[in-house]
């Protein structure tokens, strides 16, 4: 395997922690800026929605750009934002930084994505492209226990500082050894939409969102959860998300054993079934030392191992435009991302934070019902990729 890859992934991986790194720390940034548990949590809704709607666009409004030139262009605007978010005197300011930050976010992990697969050897390519999803999710789930750690040492504020720092280094090694790549053809807004006129298709992509909107209406303010239901101090919360992070990094391999096992119809319906029914028990969870942690454990390995079963699912239904849908699908899960943090704020002011893993099971048992309907509708045939 090109090592270059793997300094990709160590850039996806860097980039991606930006997203959830402050989801552990929603109460220090809340109290330093003066604003709500449930305001500071839409820096993580923001971004969502921010890096969802700006990856296709960016990539295709970028088409004709080399691509190492437009990644270390990105690399430079992902740094300055960090480094603004790092001084935001308020709230606001932030909000702006997020903004910024998602945008240049969106755009190295699709061209991380994009590269990967061009500077290998064709029998490496899905394997490079395994390696950049796996430094992204990695930093999905792990981004919140560092953050917590950090934060709780040396301040909020040190987190985008570090992620700075970090941006800068790999910016520097990809510099040295990435070299230049021309632009490929590049799927325009027009034919992505095109292909989602199948309600098969669209009906998918609304599982995706609505999974992790469930799983976000929770995790968002899972660090306030665990403060308000068990009286955690800020290292044990850390604890709590690094296994729920550990547990997350091996669903993946789970969810891909299970699908080529079982097939990906029914691991989507099991899982979807199962993360549903821990949810709702997981408040119930935190009076016991014991079930607590067994809980936390399967919540963390269901959330990321339907992902290999929805994927396949969309290879297998419309192989024709499975870049496409790829793409689609990856907007579809930050949509979600996006949608749970904001709907758990909303219950956080409505109710209390107890009740976003109540809240958000509805919204996976929501995704049960479209994942049905999707799996009974008959197979349409995709738009041509020239056609809208």
């Amino acid at each position: 395997m090109n090592f270059r890859v793997y300094v990709l992934a160590v850039s996806a991986f860097v980039v991606g922690m930006v997203e959830l790194i402050i989801g552990g720390i929603l109460p220090l940034i809340a109290e330093d800026l003066n604003v709500s548990v449930a305001a500071a949590g839409q820096l993580i809704t923001v971004f969502a929605l921010i890096f969802a709607i700006s990856g296709p666009v960016l990539l295709s409004l970028t088409s004709k750009i080399e691509r190492k030139r437009l990644y270390m262009s990105s690399l430079a605007v992902f740094f300055f934002a960090n480094l603004f978010a790092f001084v935001s005197p308020n709230f606001e300011t932030l909000i702006v930084a997020r903004v910024v930050t998602a945008m240049s976010a969106a755009l190295i992990i699709v061209l991380s994505l994009t590269i990967a697969p061009k500077i290998v050897e064709p029998a490496y390519r899905s394997r490079s492209i395994g390696i950049i999803t796996m430094g992204v999710s990695s930093a999905l789930v792990l981004g919140v226990p560092i953050g917590v750690l950090v934060g709780d040492m040396l301040g909020w504020r040190m987190l985008f500082l570090l992620i700075a720092m970090l941006t800068l280094v790999a910016g520097v090694i990809i510099f040295y050894f990435l070299e230049p790549i021309k632009p490929d053809h590049v799927t325009s807004l027009r034919q992505q939409i095109a292909s989602l006129k199948s309600k098969k298709i669209f009906s998918a992509h609304i599982v995706t969102l609505l999974i992790l909107a469930g799983h976000y209406t929770l995790y968002g303010y899972f660090a306030p959860f665990l403060q308000t239901t068990m009286g955690l101090e800020p290292f044990w919360v850390s604890v709590a998300f690094f296994v729920f992070g550990i547990s997350a990094v091996s669903g993946g391999g789970v969810g891909g054993w299970m699908t080529d096992r079982f097939g990906p119809q029914r691991t989507v319906v099991s899982f979807i079934i199962l993360f549903a029914i821990v949810l709702f028990l997981l408040p119930l969870s935190t009076y016991s030392s014991v079930l607590f942690p067994l809980a936390l454990v399967i919540w963390g390995m269901l959330s990321w191992s339907i992902a290999p079963a929805q994927q396949s699912y969309l290879i297998q239904t419309a192989p024709e435009t499975s870049d496409i849908q790829q793409s689609v699908n990856t907007s579809a899960l930050q949509f979600g991302i996006a949608t749970g943090s904001g709907f758990g704020g909303l219950v956080v002011q409505q109710s209390s934070v107890e009740t976003t893993a109540w809240a958000g099971s509805v919204l996976v048992i929501l995704a049960l019902g479209f994942a049905l309907y999707s799996f009974r509708k008959p197979a349409g045939k995709a738009a041509p990729l020239g056609q809208s």
